[in-house]
Protein backbone atom coordinates (compact mmCIF):
# COMPACT_ATOMS: atom_id res chain seq x y z
CA UNK A 1 0.00 0.00 0.00
CA UNK A 2 1.35 3.52 -0.77
CA UNK A 3 1.35 5.80 2.03
CA UNK A 4 0.93 9.45 1.14
CA UNK A 5 1.01 13.01 2.85
CA UNK A 6 0.00 15.95 1.79
CA UNK A 7 -0.74 19.51 3.82
CA UNK A 8 -3.76 20.86 5.26
CA UNK A 9 -4.90 24.12 6.06
CA UNK A 10 -7.88 25.10 8.55
CA UNK A 11 -7.28 29.20 8.79
CA UNK A 12 -5.60 31.29 6.51
CA UNK A 13 -2.30 32.09 8.75
CA UNK A 14 -0.37 33.84 6.10
CA UNK A 15 -0.21 37.89 6.39
CA UNK A 16 -1.82 38.13 2.62
CA UNK A 17 -1.76 36.18 -1.00
CA UNK A 18 1.71 36.52 -1.94
CA UNK A 19 2.70 34.39 1.21
CA UNK A 20 0.22 31.83 0.68
CA UNK A 21 1.01 31.49 -2.94
CA UNK A 22 4.71 31.41 -1.90
CA UNK A 23 3.82 28.86 1.01
CA UNK A 24 2.00 26.71 -2.25
CA UNK A 25 5.27 26.68 -4.74
CA UNK A 26 7.11 25.31 -2.00
CA UNK A 27 4.93 22.87 -1.64
CA UNK A 28 4.90 22.02 -5.68
CA UNK A 29 8.32 22.23 -5.56
CA UNK A 30 8.90 20.13 -2.63
CA UNK A 31 6.95 16.83 -3.71
CA UNK A 32 4.20 17.23 -0.72
CA UNK A 33 1.66 14.78 -2.08
CA UNK A 34 -1.44 17.12 -1.92
CA UNK A 35 -2.84 20.34 -0.71
CA UNK A 36 -6.04 20.30 1.59
CA UNK A 37 -8.45 23.32 2.36
CA UNK A 38 -11.04 22.94 5.12
CA UNK A 39 -14.43 24.02 4.48
CA UNK A 40 -16.36 26.95 6.43
CA UNK A 41 -18.96 29.36 5.39
CA UNK A 42 -19.45 31.29 7.95
CA UNK A 43 -16.54 31.59 10.30
CA UNK A 44 -14.66 34.77 12.22
CA UNK A 45 -11.28 33.89 11.52
CA UNK A 46 -9.73 34.11 8.18
CA UNK A 47 -10.11 31.33 6.16
CA UNK A 48 -10.53 30.37 2.62
CA UNK A 49 -13.71 28.81 0.52
CA UNK A 50 -12.64 25.44 -0.51
CA UNK A 51 -14.41 25.16 -4.28
CA UNK A 52 -12.40 28.33 -5.26
CA UNK A 53 -9.39 27.67 -3.41
CA UNK A 54 -9.07 23.98 -5.38
CA UNK A 55 -10.02 26.29 -8.58
CA UNK A 56 -7.50 28.79 -8.23
CA UNK A 57 -4.78 25.81 -7.45
CA UNK A 58 -5.58 23.83 -10.62
CA UNK A 59 -4.52 27.41 -12.32
CA UNK A 60 -1.39 27.90 -10.41
CA UNK A 61 0.07 24.24 -9.91
CA UNK A 62 1.14 21.21 -12.64
CA UNK A 63 1.84 18.71 -10.50
CA UNK A 64 0.54 18.59 -6.92
CA UNK A 65 -2.99 17.55 -6.11
CA UNK A 66 -5.75 18.88 -4.05
CA UNK A 67 -8.74 18.24 -2.09
CA UNK A 68 -11.20 19.62 0.05
CA UNK A 69 -11.06 18.31 4.13
CA UNK A 70 -14.09 18.12 3.91
CA UNK A 71 -16.54 20.09 1.96
CA UNK A 72 -20.49 20.01 3.60
CA UNK A 73 -22.38 18.79 1.27
CA UNK A 74 -24.88 19.73 3.49
CA UNK A 75 -25.02 23.10 2.84
CA UNK A 76 -24.28 23.34 -1.07
CA UNK A 77 -26.62 22.67 -3.78
CA UNK A 78 -25.38 19.23 -5.18
CA UNK A 79 -25.90 19.82 -9.34
CA UNK A 80 -23.41 23.18 -8.45
CA UNK A 81 -21.11 21.12 -6.52
CA UNK A 82 -20.82 18.07 -8.93
CA UNK A 83 -19.73 20.84 -11.40
CA UNK A 84 -17.72 22.51 -9.85
CA UNK A 85 -15.70 19.64 -8.88
CA UNK A 86 -16.21 18.06 -12.67
CA UNK A 87 -14.52 21.25 -14.20
CA UNK A 88 -11.75 21.74 -12.19
CA UNK A 89 -10.70 17.99 -12.23
CA UNK A 90 -10.99 18.78 -16.20
CA UNK A 91 -8.92 22.29 -15.89
CA UNK A 92 -6.16 20.49 -13.46
CA UNK A 93 -6.22 17.54 -15.98
CA UNK A 94 -6.98 15.29 -12.90
CA UNK A 95 -5.82 16.31 -9.42
CA UNK A 96 -8.60 17.10 -8.11
CA UNK A 97 -9.52 14.90 -4.85
CA UNK A 98 -12.91 15.78 -3.83
CA UNK A 99 -14.11 14.41 0.24
CA UNK A 100 -17.56 15.10 1.32
CA UNK A 101 -19.35 15.79 5.21
CA UNK A 102 -22.45 16.38 6.07
CA UNK A 103 -21.00 19.90 7.92
CA UNK A 104 -19.60 20.45 11.44
CA UNK A 105 -22.29 20.66 14.05
CA UNK A 106 -19.80 22.68 15.98
CA UNK A 107 -19.59 25.53 12.98
CA UNK A 108 -21.86 28.40 12.77
CA UNK A 109 -22.86 27.55 8.93
CA UNK A 110 -26.13 26.31 9.68
CA UNK A 111 -27.86 29.12 11.33
CA UNK A 112 -25.55 31.63 9.40
CA UNK A 113 -27.25 30.15 6.04
CA UNK A 114 -30.33 29.82 7.23
CA UNK A 115 -30.08 25.99 6.97
CA UNK A 116 -32.11 23.84 9.20
CA UNK A 117 -29.61 20.83 11.12
CA UNK A 118 -32.66 18.34 10.83
CA UNK A 119 -32.23 15.73 8.59
CA UNK A 120 -28.83 16.94 7.46
CA UNK A 121 -27.66 13.05 7.37
CA UNK A 122 -30.60 12.64 5.12
CA UNK A 123 -29.83 15.79 2.65
CA UNK A 124 -26.08 14.77 2.90
CA UNK A 125 -27.27 11.00 1.18
CA UNK A 126 -29.28 12.21 -1.74
CA UNK A 127 -26.83 15.33 -2.61
CA UNK A 128 -23.97 12.26 -2.67
CA UNK A 129 -26.24 10.34 -5.08
CA UNK A 130 -26.91 13.26 -7.12
CA UNK A 131 -23.20 14.23 -7.42
CA UNK A 132 -22.01 10.52 -7.98
CA UNK A 133 -25.01 10.36 -10.88
CA UNK A 134 -24.06 13.27 -12.39
CA UNK A 135 -20.11 12.51 -12.58
CA UNK A 136 -21.09 9.09 -14.54
CA UNK A 137 -22.57 11.09 -17.32
CA UNK A 138 -26.30 10.30 -16.15
CA UNK A 139 -28.91 12.47 -17.12
CA UNK A 140 -30.67 12.83 -13.48
CA UNK A 141 -33.75 12.90 -12.20
CA UNK A 142 -34.48 13.21 -8.72
CA UNK A 143 -37.20 13.68 -6.06
CA UNK A 144 -36.26 13.63 -2.54
CA UNK A 145 -37.23 14.84 0.89
CA UNK A 146 -34.33 17.60 0.94
CA UNK A 147 -33.64 17.59 -2.95
CA UNK A 148 -35.60 17.85 -6.09
CA UNK A 149 -33.47 17.72 -9.59
CA UNK A 150 -35.09 17.28 -13.10
CA UNK A 151 -33.58 16.18 -16.46
CA UNK A 152 -29.82 17.72 -14.96
CA UNK A 153 -26.73 16.71 -16.83
CA UNK A 154 -23.14 17.98 -16.73
CA UNK A 155 -20.28 18.47 -19.32
CA UNK A 156 -17.62 18.41 -19.28
CA UNK A 157 -17.34 15.63 -17.14
CA UNK A 158 -14.31 14.95 -14.85
CA UNK A 159 -11.14 14.02 -16.56
CA UNK A 160 -10.99 11.19 -13.59
CA UNK A 161 -13.48 8.79 -15.26
CA UNK A 162 -13.99 7.56 -12.21
CA UNK A 163 -13.87 10.70 -9.94
CA UNK A 164 -12.66 9.98 -6.04
CA UNK A 165 -15.89 10.37 -3.95
CA UNK A 166 -13.70 10.36 0.26
CA UNK A 167 -16.86 10.54 3.25
CA UNK A 168 -15.63 12.37 6.12
CA UNK A 169 -16.48 11.61 9.71
CA UNK A 170 -16.43 8.72 12.43
CA UNK A 171 -20.35 8.42 13.13
CA UNK A 172 -21.59 5.21 12.38
CA UNK A 173 -23.96 7.22 9.99
CA UNK A 174 -20.14 8.35 8.20
CA UNK A 175 -19.49 4.67 8.07
CA UNK A 176 -22.62 3.87 6.44
CA UNK A 177 -22.20 6.45 3.83
CA UNK A 178 -18.82 5.21 3.12
CA UNK A 179 -19.62 1.78 2.58
CA UNK A 180 -22.41 2.64 0.41
CA UNK A 181 -21.33 5.47 -1.82
CA UNK A 182 -17.69 6.27 -0.71
CA UNK A 183 -14.64 5.34 -2.41
CA UNK A 184 -12.31 6.47 1.00
CA UNK A 185 -12.75 7.40 4.22
CA UNK A 186 -11.22 10.79 5.71
CA UNK A 187 -10.79 10.93 9.14
CA UNK A 188 -10.27 14.32 11.13
CA UNK A 189 -8.69 13.68 14.57
CA UNK A 190 -9.39 10.20 15.42
CA UNK A 191 -6.53 8.72 17.08
CA UNK A 192 -4.84 5.44 16.16
CA UNK A 193 -7.17 3.51 18.04
CA UNK A 194 -9.82 5.16 16.98
CA UNK A 195 -9.00 4.67 13.58
CA UNK A 196 -8.99 1.59 13.87
CA UNK A 197 -12.07 1.12 14.83
CA UNK A 198 -13.68 3.34 12.05
CA UNK A 199 -11.37 1.20 9.46
CA UNK A 200 -12.81 -1.99 10.23
CA UNK A 201 -16.17 -0.92 10.79
CA UNK A 202 -16.38 0.64 7.01
CA UNK A 203 -14.40 -2.60 5.35
CA UNK A 204 -17.41 -4.83 7.53
CA UNK A 205 -20.55 -2.33 6.71
CA UNK A 206 -19.25 -2.61 2.58
CA UNK A 207 -18.66 -6.24 2.51
CA UNK A 208 -22.45 -6.80 3.69
CA UNK A 209 -23.28 -4.36 0.55
CA UNK A 210 -20.98 -6.39 -1.73
CA UNK A 211 -18.80 -3.63 -1.87
CA UNK A 212 -15.08 -2.99 -0.95
CA UNK A 213 -13.44 0.46 -0.38
CA UNK A 214 -9.66 -0.13 -1.69
CA UNK A 215 -7.36 -0.45 1.38
CA UNK A 216 -4.85 2.67 0.61
CA UNK A 217 -7.91 4.93 0.65
CA UNK A 218 -8.08 5.33 4.42
CA UNK A 219 -7.02 8.76 5.42
CA UNK A 220 -6.88 10.80 8.73
CA UNK A 221 -5.86 14.55 9.74
CA UNK A 222 -3.06 15.07 12.24
CA UNK A 223 -1.38 18.35 13.54
CA UNK A 224 2.43 18.24 13.88
CA UNK A 225 4.95 20.78 15.24
CA UNK A 226 8.32 19.71 14.54
CA UNK A 227 9.94 21.67 18.09
CA UNK A 228 8.91 21.50 21.25
CA UNK A 229 6.11 20.28 22.97
CA UNK A 230 5.96 23.35 25.35
CA UNK A 231 6.36 26.29 22.69
CA UNK A 232 3.54 28.95 22.85
CA UNK A 233 1.98 27.78 19.43
CA UNK A 234 1.71 24.14 20.30
CA UNK A 235 -0.40 25.60 23.77
CA UNK A 236 -2.59 28.37 21.28
CA UNK A 237 -3.27 25.81 18.75
CA UNK A 238 -4.27 23.46 21.58
CA UNK A 239 -6.99 25.74 23.09
CA UNK A 240 -8.03 26.65 20.04
CA UNK A 241 -8.89 23.18 19.12
CA UNK A 242 -10.41 22.32 22.92
CA UNK A 243 -12.69 25.35 21.88
CA UNK A 244 -13.82 24.57 18.56
CA UNK A 245 -14.22 20.97 19.08
CA UNK A 246 -14.88 20.84 22.89
CA UNK A 247 -16.05 17.05 22.73
CA UNK A 248 -12.92 15.88 22.00
CA UNK A 249 -9.57 16.02 23.88
CA UNK A 250 -7.00 17.55 21.86
CA UNK A 251 -4.53 15.79 23.59
CA UNK A 252 -3.72 13.44 21.38
CA UNK A 253 -4.24 15.35 17.97
CA UNK A 254 -1.13 17.22 17.97
CA UNK A 255 2.33 15.77 17.72
CA UNK A 256 5.22 17.87 18.85
CA UNK A 257 9.11 16.67 18.86
CA UNK A 258 11.14 15.77 16.64
CA UNK A 259 11.04 13.78 13.51
CA UNK A 260 10.90 10.74 14.60
CA UNK A 261 7.73 11.52 17.13
CA UNK A 262 5.77 12.29 14.01
CA UNK A 263 7.09 9.97 12.03
CA UNK A 264 6.20 7.06 14.84
CA UNK A 265 2.66 8.22 15.48
CA UNK A 266 2.18 7.98 11.53
CA UNK A 267 3.54 4.12 11.64
CA UNK A 268 1.05 3.60 14.72
CA UNK A 269 -1.56 4.62 12.05
CA UNK A 270 -0.85 2.80 9.23
CA UNK A 271 -0.43 -0.10 11.02
CA UNK A 272 -4.57 0.23 11.74
CA UNK A 273 -4.68 0.16 7.86
CA UNK A 274 -4.54 4.26 7.28
CA UNK A 275 -1.96 5.11 4.37
CA UNK A 276 -3.17 8.72 3.41
CA UNK A 277 -2.25 11.88 6.23
CA UNK A 278 -3.11 15.72 5.96
CA UNK A 279 -0.65 17.15 7.87
CA UNK A 280 -1.75 20.82 9.48
CA UNK A 281 1.28 22.81 10.42
CA UNK A 282 1.47 24.07 13.51
CA UNK A 283 2.57 27.62 13.43
CA UNK A 284 1.97 31.36 13.41
CA UNK A 285 3.23 33.64 10.63
CA UNK A 286 4.74 33.24 7.22
CA UNK A 287 8.32 32.76 8.24
CA UNK A 288 7.28 29.92 10.85
CA UNK A 289 4.56 28.07 8.20
CA UNK A 290 7.51 28.38 5.74
CA UNK A 291 9.82 27.01 8.20
CA UNK A 292 7.56 23.58 9.38
CA UNK A 293 6.83 23.13 5.50
CA UNK A 294 10.55 23.01 4.66
CA UNK A 295 11.13 20.67 7.95
CA UNK A 296 8.47 18.75 6.07
CA UNK A 297 9.39 18.37 3.11
CA UNK A 298 13.24 17.52 4.26
CA UNK A 299 12.70 15.83 7.02
CA UNK A 300 9.99 13.89 6.66
CA UNK A 301 8.88 13.29 3.22
CA UNK A 302 11.95 10.68 2.65
CA UNK A 303 11.26 8.92 5.65
CA UNK A 304 7.26 8.28 4.80
CA UNK A 305 9.11 7.17 1.31
CA UNK A 306 10.60 4.61 3.20
CA UNK A 307 7.50 3.45 5.32
CA UNK A 308 5.80 3.53 2.04
CA UNK A 309 8.22 0.58 0.42
CA UNK A 310 8.93 -0.90 3.67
Amino acid sequence: MIVAAGLGLFDFPFSGARAFWKWVDLCESGGVDSLWQSDRLVCDRPMLECMSTMAALAGATRRIKFGMNVASVGLRDPVLLARQCATIDMLSEGRLLPAFGIGSPHGSDWEGTGTPTAGRGVRADEALDIIAALWRGERVTFEGRFHRVKDAVIAPLPVQRKLPLWIGGASAAAVRRTARIGTGWMGGRETPAEAAKVVSAIREAAAALGRRVPDDHYGVGMYYRLGRADEPVVRAETERLRARFPDRDPAGTIVAGEAGDVLARIREYVAVGVTKFVMRPVASGDDDVMMQTRRFVDDLLPAIGDIQSS
